[in-house]
């Protein structure tokens, strides 16, 4: 990771957003050391597009100068490795001249510049040529398209992108936009990531790096789209972070942990409200301390006595204490 890096992606101009994501992420990939060079994959996965999208955004930004693509060979097993990115900031950088493309009738390529030594050549020595950016094809019989070329004899079909949706266009019912995934939800507004700066104790004027342009909004409303946390609920929870982290964070994702806390809670309060409350428990039964008098109450009354529910004995102890009558035991049936 470098913030040379980031911060000069940051500042281009004139970018699709897509486009502009994949030229972040690729400057956060490089390291001043030994370059930039991650895997289509792993770069898919942080821009989150297909690999077919991101060569065609790759591709855009060639054709404008920001970044110069070098493949390269295993030189033990002619396997392919991962391209090198030559973003534009770094020293010597030379951007790729573009073929024209031969449809439209723009120019020919006997004129064109070609790569410097570094590129991948053919057994003649002529370098590779970018197909048109546009329409993607050209003269080039080794371009990476999706086109039915000849692929590079040393590195057999490896060259020749496989794209990752079905090419046959079927009719749409609704429009579909242009940009994909976070692009396509509301983006965060200026109101409410000033008031997370402020929630962070951040001064809007000095800014770190990491909380300047676009990428700190965008990972802000990853956390209201994908923890489906409200923009008050996050406010709240960076305000909260401030008790264990009185110092302002150096950027956002310094905050992942204390979002995905605030978002675990929300359902656990939302599972606690759908519970049904649990039932009074029933009065304890009294127990019953008074035997003779509770069987004079059942004597007197109407209810329904069987002859065995008194004993001998008990029936002297309601007699003794004057409970009943004998002329109504006699009634009851109690002899």
């Amino acid at each position: 990771m470098s913030h040379e890096a980031t911060n000069w992606a940051i500042k281009q101009r004139g970018l699709k957003p897509t486009t502009k994501i994949v030229l972040w992420h690729l400057c956060d990939r490089f390291n001043p050391d030994y370059g930039c060079f991650p895997s289509q994959d792993r770069l898919a996965h942080d821009c989150e597009i297909s690999r077919s999208t991101l060569n065609d955004h790759l591709g855009q930004l060639e054709a404008v100068g920001l970044l110069r693509r070098v493949p390269r060979l295993d030189p033990a097993t002619k396997r392919q490795l991962p391209t090198r990115y030559i973003l534009g900031f770094e020293p010597g950088f030379t951007p790729v001249a573009v073929v024209p493309c031969p449809e439209i009738g723009h120019g020919q390529d006997q004129g064109v510049e070609s790569r410097d030594s570094t590129d991948v050549c053919d057994d003649d020595g002529m370098a590779d040529a970018l197909p048109c950016p546009d329409f993607g094809h050209g003269n080039d019989a080794r371009a990476v398209s999706d086109f039915s070329d000849e692929p590079c004899p040393e590195k057999a079909e490896s060259r020749v992108r496989i794209s990752d949706t079905n090419p046959v266009r079927e009719p749409l019912s609704k429009p579909v936009k242009e940009e994909e995934g976070a692009q396509a939800r509301a983006a965060i507004s200026d109101a409410v990531f000033r008031d997370l700066l402020d929630a962070l104790g951040l001064d809007p004027g000095a800014l770190p790096g990491w909380w300047q342009g676009w990428p700190p909004r965008l990972h802000v409303q990853r956390w209201r789209d994908e923890l489906g946390l409200t923009e008050a609920e996050i406010i709240a929870a960076a305000e909260a972070s401030r008790d264990e982290h009185p110092e302002p964070p150096d950027g956002p994702k310094a905050l992942d942990r204390a979002m995905q806390r605030a978002a675990q809670r929300k359902v656990e309060d939302a599972g606690r409200k759908r519970r049904k409350p649990k039932a009074a428990p029933a009065p304890a039964t009294k127990p019953i301390t008074d035997l003779p008098a509770f069987y004079a109450d059942l004597v007197n009354s109407d209810r329904y006595l069987p002859v065995s529910a008194i004993s001998n004995t008990m029936r002297d102890a309601m007699l003794a204490r004057g409970l009943v009558t004998v002329e109504r035991l006699r009634e009851r049936g109690v002899r």
